[in-house]
């Protein structure tokens, strides 16, 4: 069934521009922050939750609420405006907090645009659908910022980027990654294990969002991974598409987490046979 926004229209190209500028902001927080002692407010085995992940996410909801004020806020730090919201904003202040809190400089500020979905037939909100119509994603780091409106190409640093056009898993480089949970390892293993013998390289670097827009961009040419969070995987995955990708999120076990394979398209149903499916449990 075809499904179209409700309420007001917003231009997802000016959101675009707001989200590029709050992330430019909370990564020169993120460079000055680098190689300094954090402040650390939860630790357990597989992870770190810093004051830092905090301060961003407040800075750049400000700077979003300043040019977008009635768009909800969904954040690996919290949410804020109504669930029933027509348009919502994805942040993860810091994706690579682990990294980061390491003084690895290979982390990143996320964010997209997501619109809600309705019946186009009637005005009864289709529960949980939203598709995403803006994404930024900024290595302060490196200073790359990849964004993409739905329907447009994928730019890096204002220049379009286009996906690998590798068609053989043995030459390809694809990045793997473990979420915290121990389901996850579960599952995640024997996807190593299969493509570890069928690929080039496999590689574990530790920020989805990244791990996205590497594919977007040709040097990775795969990814894949199970029991990630919204806020992760929601920009990156419009890049990749934008950048003439394919992106498939699956909903698993857990409010906002996915099993997730992304490729340059061409590689796509031999990275899905080796990862499983549903949620790549084999």
């Amino acid at each position: 069934m075809r499904v179209e926004a409700r309420d007001k229209p917003l231009d997802p190209r000016s959101a675009a521009a707001c989200a590029v500028v709050a992330a430019r902001e909370a990564g020169v927080l993120l460079r000055r922050n680098l190689r300094l002692v954090k402040q650390v407010n939860e630790a357990t085995r597989h992870d770190l939750k810093l004051e830092l992940d905090v301060r961003c996410q407040r800075l750049i909801e400000r700077r979003l609420r300043s040019g977008f004020p009635g768009v909800a806020l969904l954040g690996e730090e919290g949410t804020t405006g109504s669930e029933e919201s027509a348009w919502r904003w994805v942040v993860d202040p810091i994706d690579g907090t682990v990294n980061f809190a390491h003084g690895i400089p290979h982390a990143c500020v996320s964010i997209a645009l997501q619109e809600r979905q309705v019946d186009a037939d009637g005005p009864a909100v289709k529960r949980g659908i939203y598709r995403t119509v803006a994404g930024v994603v900024y290595d302060p780091f490196l200073d790359e910022l990849w964004e993409a409106v739905a329907g447009a190409a994928a730019l890096l640093n204002g220049r379009r980027i286009r996906v690998s056009q590798r068609r053989r898993l043995g030459e390809a480089i694809v990045t793997i990654g473990f979420a915290k949970h121990p389901s996850s390892l579960q599952r995640m293993l024997p996807v190593f294990g299969r493509l570890v013998h069928r690929v080039r390289k496999l590689r574990i670097m530790g920020s989805a969002a990244l791990g996205l827009t590497y594919v977007a961009t040709g040097r990775f040419d795969g990814y894949v991974e199970t029991g990630l969070r919204l806020w992760d995987i929601a920009a990156g995955a419009l890049i990749v598409e934008c950048a003439g990708g394919r992106c498939d999120c699956l909903p698993v076990r857990g409010r906002h987490r996915y099993a997730l394979a992304a490729s340059n398209g061409w590689l796509h149903r031999a990275l899905g046979l080796l990862a499983g499916k549903p949620g790549f449990t084999g």
